[in-house]
């Protein structure tokens, strides 16, 4: 158990020091290539309530999670032939070259994914929204959730056929049900509800990336609870990572995360779930992104059936901006929130 906090704790502080070190030139660099958020409010006519609270931001480089990805990718790949040079042989849960290959393949994929989307929205001709009088920016809903369900039956399937993954732990019970072929779906649906969570959740300064943080500490005792090393190394790699490029992120930012992160984020956070088994513990310790997801859900259940808003905006954390919080006391409140969740995240995977 010391080796592995000594690794554990040695490989946090490197990852954050190698982030540390690029983070400002590739903040410049975003700003050369004119990646930055752009103003979304129509130039004539009603502005909407969101592009009042947010417009406010343009001009701010999105990209920060792109840096986040090839940071821990790089070191991540670094990481295992370096410790075999040492002498020092990584212990894994699963098959070695499977187990990196579905994380690598989960976090880079739905980066390049969101990536796209984030490119698309910045150089991109806008679009009347939906559901509102804005402007709406990006790929399409329909284009993005087609992908997202593609990449997740992908990563299930390789999960279950490959990894032979098919148990779902139930606590309280202290029962493993074995959900056979049915956990393709059920592990495809998984990841995808994450990543979308986690995009939805990503709209305030800080918000998203310190909850984030809170999780992985969560799955790494889970993860070391399990023997299983490539795991702990990769969430330290990224919370590493992530301490770095949250120091920016706090209000008021100075870089945004953007959907290269946030679809990556969210769907490789649903696959640390599914590897270690504990989706009881994942949708504890991802509550609030559940809660944000939920909020907006039955907001459009209103625009689409009812044919009116349920909130006066959505999601949850723009109707306490939109209530006159301050945004640095929302992020810290939700914090505070997901601490909590975690604690009984982790109490839960004791059962």
């Amino acid at each position: 158990m010391q080796n592995y906090l000594t690794l554990f704790l040695g490989v946090i502080i490197f990852s954050f020091v190698v982030t540390s070190v690029l983070i400002v030139p590739y903040i410049d660099l975003l700003f050369k290539l004119k990646l930055q958020r752009r103003k979304e409010a129509p130039k004539k006519g009603k502005v909407p309530l969101f592009d009042k609270l947010h417009d406010v931001k343009a001009g701010t480089p999105i990209g920060g999670g792109i840096l986040v990805i090839l940071v821990v990718t790089l070191l991540f790949l670094f990481i295992f032939p370096f410790s075999a040079r040492m002498g020092v042989y990584i212990r894994s849960a699963f098959n070695l070259r499977q187990e990196i290959g579905v994380i690598l393949f989960t976090f880079v994929s739905f980066g390049i994914l969101g990536f796209l989307d984030d490119y698309v929205k910045i150089f991109g001709k806008g679009k009347k929204g939906a559901l509102s009088l804005g402007i709406s920016y990006g790929l399409t809903r329909f284009q993005k959730f087609l992908i997202q369900w593609i990449l997740a039956f992908v990563i299930s399937s390789f999960l279950y056929f490959k990894m032979g993954i098919a148990i779902l732990h139930i606590p309280f019970l202290d029962e493993n049900l074995n959900l056979g072929i049915l956990y393709v779906p059920f592990a495809a649906f998984i990841i995808v509800l994450f990543s979308n969570a986690y995009n939805i959740t990503d709209g305030l300064d800080g918000l998203a990336a310190g909850m984030l943080v809170i999780a992985l500490a969560v799955f790494a005792v889970i993860a070391g609870g399990n023997l299983d090393a490539p795991l702990s190394v990769f969430i330290a790699l990224w919370i590493g990572s992530l301490i770095s490029f949250l120091y920016f992120n706090v209000w008021p930012a100075r870089i945004f995360l953007g959907d290269g992160g946030a679809l990556s984020f969210g769907a490789t956070l649903a696959l640390i779930g599914l590897l270690t088994g504990s989706i009881f513990a994942l949708f504890l310790v991802g509550g609030i992104y559940l809660l944000e997801t939920a909020t907006s859900a039955i907001q459009i259940f209103g625009w689409k059936v009812l044919r009116r808003p349920i909130f006066l905006i959505a999601p949850a954390h723009h109707i306490f901006l939109a209530k006159g919080w301050e945004e640095p006391k929302i992020v810290s409140r939700a914090w505070f929130a997901a601490l909590i969740l975690g604690i009984f995240a982790l109490w839960v995977s004791t059962i």
